[in-house]
């Protein structure tokens, strides 16, 4: 037997099962272990699984049925864990998979309560999810282009018992939909990807290579993106390699001021490789460098700094 389908949506399961009965295909259903980062547990998926021969055939037959599907074939969903389990998260199990930035980049976010946050690219709402579990008198809503991961952070939305304060729109940064009013959030934070088009061989995975390479939008049009829906004097953050922090600096000068740079050191004595910024629209303050954050030990394990943001839902101090 081999896995076809993990997912914790009940009609989901009811659908495609009947689907492959009514191909003859005999299917079997048990609980699967949650797979976590931080061995946070919860109520178990349903894991469903077809004899080896049948696979093909029946990834093609339930393709159509997939509400919440990543756009690369067959449902194929897992049920990770954030902040010491406070934020439960349905994922692609194939292409990109969220890490530890989201939750950085939720951290760096000092909203007060009341203020709205809009998050491009939220995916499947990893750093929306971590900022309302923070601070939950802040609303957010988050703008992702891919409908399968849009779909995805609605569910994720519902499934943490957030509806209400964490809103998804689907569209395109570069011309948000209309209910996207310019100038209409305090905050606006983003996890662009990190390679330049053109400079990287792109991944053959779609959601892979979207995440983490630029397409058809850049670093400047994200950051045009941000001053457009941020309201005056309002603040944005972003995180992104250090080795683009120049380019990242000379496009927020533009319309920006009172950036933060916050390094994010891999470990004592070693260089940065990832940065995050915040920065205030309008503000004519002079840039900082902040004393960043140490992220592991000499041990390989988490420092106890990076242990209160990624498990215990501790802000950055920018």
């Amino acid at each position: 037997m081999q896995e076809l389908l993990v997912t914790t949506d009940p009609v989901l399961l009811s659908r495609v099962k009947a689907r492959l009965a009514d191909a003859g295909i005999a299917v079997v259903t048990f609980d699967a272990p949650m797979l976590s980062s931080d061995g946070a547990s919860g109520a178990p998926p349903q894991r469903l699984m077809v004899e080896g021969g049948a696979v093909e055939t029946a990834r093609r037959l339930i393709a159509p049925a997939d509400h919440a599907d990543s756009g690369q074939g067959a449902p194929d969903v897992s049920l990770d864990h954030l902040l010491g389990g406070r934020v439960r998260l349905a994922q692609p199990r194939r292409g990109y998979r969220v890490a530890i930035d989201a939750v950085l980049l939720a951290a760096a976010v000092a909203a007060r309560p009341g203020e709205r946050v809009l998050e491009l690219g939220t995916g499947v709402g990893a750093s929306a999810l971590c900022l309302a579990a923070r601070l939950p008198a802040v609303s957010v809503t988050g703008l992702e282009r891919q409908p399968g991961l849009a779909a995805l952070a609605v569910a994720n939305v519902a499934a943490n018992g957030v509806t209400g304060r964490v809103g998804v729109v689907t569209g395109d940064l570069r011309c948000p939909p209309p209910e996207l009013r310019p100038g209409a959030f305090d905050w606006v934070m983003a996890n662009p990807p990190y390679l330049r088009a053109g400079a990287h061989t792109p991944s053959p995975d779609p959601s892979r290579a979207a995440a983490n390479g630029e397409g058809e939008a850049e670093l400047a049009d994200w950051i045009a993106a941000a001053a457009r829906m941020v309201r005056p004097r309002g603040q944005i953050a972003l995180i992104h390699r250090a080795d683009r922090l120049d380019e990242a600096i000379a496009l927020l000068h533009k319309e920006f001021g009172a950036l933060v740079l916050f390094p994010l050191w891999p470990r004592a004595g070693c260089a940065a490789k990832r940065v995050v910024l915040t920065a205030r629209l309008g503000a004519a303050s002079p840039a900082r460098l902040a004393p960043g954050l140490v992220l592991h030990g000499a041990g390989g394990g988490f420092t106890a700094g990076a242990e209160a943001v990624l498990r215990d839902g501790g802000g950055l101090e920018l």
